[in-house]
């Protein structure tokens, strides 16, 4: 036997008055979770390159790391050229 839907109507029930609820604000809390959140979204010829995000943190602490290592190499390398003068 099949279920008989029922009909939808955007009308509140007798018992509910408009007036209750206040007003209707469309993206209310968007500001929000924009500034409490951290996503990033990649172009799509980036994110084929990597199948999940562990992936991508994997990768980007990587060059982090390789940044970190030349940044401190270029510095001795300064330091070097400074003493021997």
């Amino acid at each position: 036997m099949k279920k008989v839907k029922s009909k939808m109507t955007d009308e509140l029930r007798p018992e509910y008055k408009r007036s209750d609820f206040g007003e209707i604000v469309r993206g209310k809390y968007s500001n929000r979770i924009k500034a409490e959140t951290n996503v990033v979204l990649l172009e799509p010829d980036i994110a084929e390159a990597f199948p999940n995000d562990e992936a991508v943190n994997k990768a980007l602490r990587y060059l982090l790391e390789v940044a970190k290592t030349s940044t401190s190499l270029t510095r001795k390398m300064d330091e070097c050229k400074v003493d021997s003068r």
